[in-house]
């Protein structure tokens, strides 16, 4: 339980400086027997910024209650 809540600690801090992602799928747009046409779709997750403040406020709470189970 320690090590998820710094991993969610270190993904909160990542989320405040950069408030979106993005990355490429190919989806195939034509497939009629042998003849495939494909086109790559850009897709963008975005979170608001307080997003990663709640998520190491998450994580510092689990460090504390596995902190105080020894």
């Amino acid at each position: 339980m320690k090590i998820f809540s710094i991993v969610l600690i270190a993904l909160g801090v990542i989320m405040l400086f950069a408030n979106s992602f993005s990355f490429t799928t190919e989806e195939k747009v034509i497939d009629a027997g042998p003849i495939q046409i494909s086109a790559d779709k850009k897709r963008e997750v975005q979170w608001p910024t307080y997003g990663g403040g709640i998520v190491i406020v998450a994580g510092i709470v689990l460090l504390v209650v596995a902190q105080k189970r020894k």
